[in-house]
């Protein structure tokens, strides 16, 4: 190799621009591909949350202003945080108000005091599942303060961490709530009568107090977290309307970051056991929450029927589970605030006898119609059909995981494994669970289309022909399903099996282009969502997912630092005439010096060998496959189904809706196990194409060969 030779340049550029006369405008459009979700830990996020609060909390007070929030308007922004894209309840709340109109003298909580579940009563909003499960996670040492994690109650805002998916999420919120009493002037004259017609004292009793909210409110006088944080849920999933229905276990999972399992009450083996091994550990390790569903009325037309005071498709949270005197005793609370178990032990009931009044501090119960009450084991095994488990962890323990975008064999199929596999392998011996997982699709659930997908796996040794174990079935369309194993050091796979139900009812195909806004919203939030895979397209979902302000940020001071670094190379001299019309001509001449390293090589001449037809087709059969593009976490192949790209047309008024497909599913592979042996974990495809491709490749090389 020649020496390189050092080459010293001046150029010399002037540029001639023609303005007219003004303050001068600089627009800059600046697009940056994104990128895939980053898991972040939970110290770290708690630190972001604390930051931004505080960030704007400092803005504000320099403004003079309380905080409002942009993305969650509840009063300039009705329509949009309060519905999806489809309205299928209609809410009606009143007026809009700040905690400090609605309180003489609000507080979150007492700092002193952890919240309980007796503060949680709820209200207009079906989000029984949401507030049971906020009640459970209440009976826990400090989960509720961990999870409001900053607040500024002056200015009005608040910052809470949820766990979703694959990490945990920063919601902010400003103090403003629903109410459910009108202004004085919107009375009735004969309402202003009860009053006095006196605006005041209208003002001062029916408008102040936690009565006046219209969704979720505390018992507590004057405490807000109970409102604030159902707020925080709602803006985590689009809007109130979208946390409506759905599991505790789900919502539980949400609050903690822990792993939710359910059990029907007529699988538990040995019932014995089941109380000591786990539901004496309620609250100290897991959580547990309990339902049934809704009885038949057909048989004797009753609109609604009750099972001793308690409601099917009702979700009640599990207090704690205590033994006193030989005795079994769950102790159960109501969400809703209010209506109790009538049967056995009951409140006021004939077994509460002055010795087992004399007990009630050791069941750590009260008579009072505030949604608790106390049930027998037995009575509780017979009245809840399904119970759910959460499994809480601390920091002894660490997560792996990896995620695909899976597309199923269209129906009809075979019901079979295959689709899918996640390996995996851990260096020590361990306690592990796996969580086989779907996305929370809550935000965007008015988009999840017609298949509901339930899934299952069956864990191997590799090397081994004999599975380890395979996941407990208790019921269909899960978010997520689970199992609990001990694994030494070693490879492992998880075959998966997808299965899934296609609904009857036919969703709308088009909305209002007025819902083009709303629609937008979803889509990206279903792209973000959806990024999580490791083989997601991002080029297919760009204008969707748009730009985040970390990414501008970052590339803008990218570029100021090349360009200071540019600037300290150069040199500038401005010049500017103005004309007689008022016009500013500005040349600048820069001057630059720039040193190039120029590297001299003679040319060489590379030999050129024949190749004939059949030595071509052997070595493309013989050449390893190429690894499909986008599969970087190491899953393999390609599928014989291919999702549909995004398209929205509007036409006419109206918008079509991008439902997702009914043969692809986003699925994820959870290893939790103790964080001085993580996990490796890597996702698999099955190999379709690819065997496809390679097989006929192998036959046009074994064709030439005998023609020769």
């Amino acid at each position: 190799m020649a020496d390189p030779e050092t080459v010293t340049t001046t150029t010399q550029e002037t540029t001639t621009t023609t303005t007219t006369t003004g303050a001068p405008s600089v627009l800059s459009f600046v697009q940056q591909e994104p990128g895939l979700l980053v898991t972040k830990e939970l110290d770290k996020a708690i630190e972001y949350c604390k930051d931004k609060v505080a960030r704007i909390a400092k803005t504000c007070k320099d403004r003079n202003r309380k905080f409002r929030d942009i993305e969650f308007d509840l009063e300039n922004d009705k329509e949009n945080c309060l519905y999806g894209l489809f309205t299928q309840e209609e809410y009606t709340p009143a007026d809009v108000h700040r905690v400090t109109q609605i309180f003489d003298k609000p507080h979150f909580f007492d700092d002193d005091e952890k919240p309980g579940s007796n503060d949680i009563i709820q209200g207009a909003l079906g989000d029984t599942s949401f507030l049971s499960a906020l009640a459970t996670v209440s009976t826990v040492g400090e989960l509720i303060k961990t999870l409001c994690v900053a607040r500024d109650e002056t200015v009005g805002v608040y910052g809470f961490i949820f766990f979703r998916d694959n990490a945990w999420k920063t919601v902010i919120i400003d103090d403003m709530l629903y109410t459910r009493v009108p202004k004085y002037e919107e009375l009735k004259y004969n309402e202003q009568e009860l009053y006095h017609h006196d605006k005041d004292i209208y003002n001062k009793s029916a408008r102040k107090g936690g009565k006046s909210l219209y969704f979720a409110k505390s018992g507590e006088t004057g405490e807000t977290w109970v409102p604030l944080i159902e707020k925080a849920y709602a803006k985590l999933h689009g809007n109130y309307s979208h946390i409506v229905g759905g599991d505790v276990c789900d919502a539980i999972e949400d609050l903690t970051g822990g792993v939710s399992s359910v059990l029907q009450s007529k699988d538990i083996l040995d019932v014995d056991r089941f109380w000591n091994d786990e539901l004496l550990r309620a609250n100290k390790d897991r959580l547990f929450g309990c339902s049934f569903n809704s009885l038949d009325t057909s048989r004797n037309g009753q609109a609604k029927l009750s099972v001793q005071g308690l409601m099917g498709d009702h979700a009640y949270s599990v207090l704690r589970a205590v033994e006193v005197k030989g005795k079994r005793f769950v102790v159960v609370r109501n969400p809703w605030g209010s209506g109790e178990w009538t049967g056995r032990w009951s409140d006021g009931s004939k077994e509460w006898t002055a010795e087992w009044l004399d007990a009630m501090p050791d069941i750590q119960h009260v008579f009072g119609d505030d949604g608790q009450f106390v049930m027998e084991y037995s009575d509780w095994l017979d009245c809840f059909s399904q119970i759910d488990r959460t499994l809480l962890f601390d920091s002894s323990w660490a997560m792996s995981s990896s995620w695909l975008r899976v597309p199923a064999r269209p129906l009809p199929a075979a019901w079979s494994y295959g689709d899918v596999s996640f390996a995996f392998s851990v260096t020590g011996k361990t306690n592990s669970i796996l969580v086989l997982s779907q996305l929370d699709t809550k935000y965007f659930k008015d988009l999840t289309g017609k298949a509901d997908w339930s899934l299952d796996f069956i864990l191997y040794r590799v090397g081994e022909k004999e599975p380890i174990t395979e996941v407990p079935h208790s019921q269909f369309n899960l978010r997520s399903v689970n199992l609990e194993v001990e694994l030494e050091a070693g490879d492992y796979v998880a075959y998966v099996r997808l299965d899934r139900f296609i609904k009857e009812s036919e969703k709308e195909a088009t909305v209002d282009e007025s819902k083009l806004r709303k629609l937008s919203r979803l889509i990206t939030e279903r792209s973000k969502s959806q990024a999580i895979a490791s083989n997601f397209k991002k080029d297919e979902h760009a204008i969707f997912l748009g730009t985040d302000l970390e990414t501008l940020v970052e590339k803008d001071f990218a570029e100021f630092e090349k360009k200071k670094e540019s600037d300290d190379k150069s040199k500038t001299v401005v010049t500017e005439e103005t004309s007689d019309d008022g016009t500013v001509t500005t040349t600048t001449t820069i001057v630059t010096t720039e040193t190039k390293q120029v590297v001299v090589k003679a040319p060489t001449k590379k030999p050129v060998a024949e190749t004939s037809g059949t030595d071509a087709a052997l070595k493309e059969a013989a050449a390893p496959p190429a690894p499909s593009a986008g599969l970087e976490d190491g899953a393999s192949g390609e599928s014989s189904t291919t999702e549909t790209v995004i398209t929205v047309t509007v036409e006419g008024g109206k918008v079509t809706v991008p439902y997702d497909d009914i043969n692809n599913v986003t699925i994820g592979l959870r290893v939790y196990t103790n964080k001085d042996v993580p996990a490796t974990v890597v996702g698999r495809l099955r190999e379709d194409k690819k065997e496809t491709k390679t097989a006929t490749a192998t036959a046009t090389a074994t064709a030439a060969v005998t023609t020769a």
